[in-house]
């Protein structure tokens, strides 16, 4: 890539902005201040972000489409633009009317990249929100550091808190928990409030929001605003099949957001359309129905085409106008203004040390069945089968289907963190691996929630339909027809029944045992060490 300063009209370069593939704000703070005669904004793709994890081709597709789009958007305005793109082989990069300048070379990884971009532009300022990912931050930063120009951060204006609100708020804490944070939020902004009072008497109407479909099911959903490819976007999906080819997924069935306009359009279908029942049917499943009553708009947020202020304020006056009952509402807000930023605080709060936690000391492999979906158990094969699919799976699907499985088989929390963050469209760090190595796999010990979420298979069978024709049956925990979930459950209760019994909210799960004779505990140890035997045999994690 040429400097700035080979460009006609341009004098060195004054600031260098980075834009990364999770920062497409056009309002961000990195662009505060911003002179096209000056400055200079720089975007790349990288293959190593795709096979650092071994990212799925839905992911993938997602990132770079809207990168391009974005870069689109940027270059419409005049403003200029060092953007590498990658090619089925190799990459290019491209400068405002000026395209096919030749690579620079480096290795494919993004602190290459910029190491190499800071030595051919030099720049007198490097501006930069800080990346959603502690080590790629602290590598970007390290090599600004090393080519003596100054890093000046930007605030990231996509969230209500700041790490130092939510360091402030662990301060003097034995625990962190959501709901304390939640509501600390909910008074300061004022979302869904009465005065200093939440509105309705109540802050959290989970309690409401936990039914299941029954037999018949969900009769007629409306079906989420769909984006059939552009002519950037199928590019983008042909060079993913092509140079991701033997990666995981499909992109056959793309229809993702990606651009601000679209994230508004899909913000407007979900309150209209589905929000009202989103409350309640929130936690069910259903074959054949990967959207329900989702919303579609975890991608978009987290690579900042929406603001979540934005949202909560279209969830708000949707209730306050009648639209929309309060235990939906409040519980969608729960999710944006209370789970997200929780999630965040945690991440930013504990890393880098979170990373290695694993507090119940699990080592198996992740069975390779999770890249493939090709399993018998019905379950796990509908909810992986979607989520290679799709590159989506919805919240209960990744805590009490795939996330519950790994758990009780005792799978490397590290592994399955890697899998979360290769195989979700909506997947960047500060957000994946909280909910991963915390909520999902209890492995940092009850720093993000209270208790292990297990259960055996009637909880799916109860929520879901995936237990119909399927051969296993969850009431049973031994023989040829045991489900693997709840021979597992009642093993995981065993193995770890002296740590349980210290967390009042597992106490009766664990005294529950008791019901259990000493010959059925054997029988489900012997059948549970069957399972990991099963699956060590057979891993399939992937990527470093």
């Amino acid at each position: 890539m040429k400097s700035s300063a080979s460009h006609p009209g341009r004098s060195r370069c004054r600031r260098l902005l980075l834009v990364l593939g999770d920062q497409l704000d056009i309002d961000s703070a990195v662009f505060d201040g911003f002179d096209p005669g000056l400055d200079l904004i720089w975007m790349a793709e990288v293959a190593g972000e795709s096979t650092r994890v071994w990212s799925s081709k839905p992911r993938i597709a997602v990132f770079l489409a809207a990168m391009r789009h974005f870069r689109e958007d940027l270059r419409r305005r005049g403003w200029p633009v060092a953007y590498r793109e990658l090619e089925v082989t190799g990459a290019r990069w491209s400068f405002g009317d000026h395209p096919g300048f030749p690579d620079i070379g480096g290795e494919e990884t993004l602190d290459s990249q910029w190491a190499l971009t800071l030595d051919r532009v030099r720049p007198s300022e490097v501006h930069a929100v800080d990346p959603g990912e502690w080590h790629l931050r602290e590598r970007l930063q390290a090599v600004t550091r090393a080519a003596g120009i100054p890093w000046v951060s930007r605030p990231d204006r996509h969230f209500f808190s700041t790490p130092e609100d939510f360091a402030r708020h662990a301060r003097g804490r034995k625990q962190l928990r959501l709901e304390f944070f939640y509501r600390e939020l909910r008074q300061k902004t004022g979302f869904l409030m009465d005065g200093d009072q939440p509105l309705g008497g109540e802050w959290n109407y989970d309690s409401e929001n936990r039914d299941s479909f029954g037999r018949n099911g969900p009769g007629f959903v409306p079906a989420p605003r769909r984006f059939a490819p552009d002519a950037l976007t199928r590019s983008v999906l042909e060079m993913v099949r092509q140079r991701f080819a033997s990666h995981p997924g499909s992109v056959e069935s793309f229809d993702w957001p990606l651009t601000a306009a679209q994230a508004q359009e899909t913000l407007d279908d979900f309150v209209e359309h589905r929000l009202p029942e989103f409350g309640r049917w929130q936690d069910a499943m259903w074959t054949g129905e990967p959207w329900l009553y989702h919303s579609r708009l975890s991608a978009v947020l987290n690579q900042k085409l929406l603001h979540p202020r934005t949202v909560l304020e279209a969830a708000e006056r949707a209730h306050r106008s009648g639209r929309v009952p309060l235990a939906a509402a409040e519980g969608f807000v729960r999710q944006i203004l209370g789970w997200r930023e929780y999630v965040r605080g945690v991440y930013w709060h504990t890393m880098p040390g979170y990373l290695e936690r694993n507090a119940l000391g699990a080592v198996q492999p992740l069975p390779g069945f999770y890249w493939t979906a090709d399993t018998d158990y019905h379950c796990l094969r509908h909810a992986l089968k979607q989520t290679l699919d799709l590159g989506y799976a919805h919240h209960i699907q990744r805590l009490m289907v795939t996330g519950l499985f790994s758990l009780l088989l005792s799978v490397n929390p590290q592994e399955v963190h890697r899998w979360y963050l290769a195989v979700y469209v909506d997947a960047v760090e500060w957000v994946e691996l909280p909910n991963t190595l915390g909520m999902s796999q209890y492995a940092d010990g009850g720093v993000m929630a209270s208790k292990p979420y297990i259960a055996t298979g009637k909880y799916i069978q109860r929520m879901s339909n995936y237990c119909q024709g399927c051969r296993f049956d969850p009431a049973q925990a031994t023989g040829a027809r045991a489900c693997p979930f709840t021979t597992l459950y009642w093993d995981f209760l065993n193995r770890h029944q002296s740590l349980l019994a210290k967390n009042p909210r597992m106490s009766l799960q664990v005294r529950n045992l008791a019901r259990l004779q000493p010959a059925q505990l054997e029988a489900i140890r012997q059948e549970a060490n069957v399972l990991r035997a099963r699956w060590a045999d057979a891993p399939g994690t992937k990527g470093a």
